[in-house]
């Protein structure tokens, strides 16, 4: 039987210092065709990004989602919140996700794939799921972004339940979905780097 490392519980994460999150002044809305192309030139030059999508919640059953609405990519100095509703910058997201050689890194993905598939018509390239290659270092399936900042950083990932379930197909978002959307991507990569995955 293999040995599991423990992971620290709820309790015990809320006794940690927070993880220090991307503000404002280092994350980007991109809406339009040019924002994108310009989001594009500067991710370019990144060998890996946290990447991760939001989509307006459902609450009748059997409802299907029309997300995602947005899709996040951070390197691990600033993130780009790309929404979806312009075809131009649309049609840039689904380039820069086809992409490969630049691994794309995450928790929980198997969803946002299948609906990036549905909403862009494209198949996302070089997606690594963190989940896995956590379980495969002896953690539990499935740990998570607030496990991981936990094990790893010894930090408590702040997320917000609120922002988490709010309208993200609105045209305005807010600040605090702004920082909620970047900063699950921004962990991402920041986990990615953690685990030597980026060497």
């Amino acid at each position: 039987m293999h040995t599991r490392h423990p992971v620290p519980g709820k309790e015990q994460i809320a006794l940690l210092d927070p993880f220090e999150r991307l503000g404002l002044d280092r994350i980007h809305l991109v809406s339009t065709g040019p924002q994108a192309e310009r989001a594009r030139d500067a991710l370019a030059a990144c060998r890996f990004w946290g990447f991760d999508t939001e989509s307006r919640p459902t609450f009748a059953k059997g409802q299907e989602s029309e997300g995602p609405h947005t899709v996040q990519l951070s390197t691990l100095e600033q993130a780009w919140v790309f929404q979806l509703y312009d075809p131009d910058c649309s049609a840039l997201v689904a380039e820069l996700l086809a992409l490969r050689g630049i691994t794309k890194a995450g928790f929980g993905l198997g969803d946002d794939r299948k609906r990036i598939q549905a909403r862009l018509g494209v198949e996302a390239a070089d997606v690594l799921e963190l989940n896995t290659s956590l379980q495969q270092r002896g953690y539990r399936k499935d740990m998570g972004v607030k496990a991981a900042v936990a094990v790893l950083f010894q930090q408590r990932f702040l997320k917000s339940k609120k922002a988490a379930t709010s309208n993200w197909a609105k045209p305005q978002l807010s600040e605090a979905q702004l920082i909620y959307a970047a900063n699950d991507a921004y962990a991402a990569a920041r986990v990615f780097q953690a685990l030597g995955l980026a060497d």
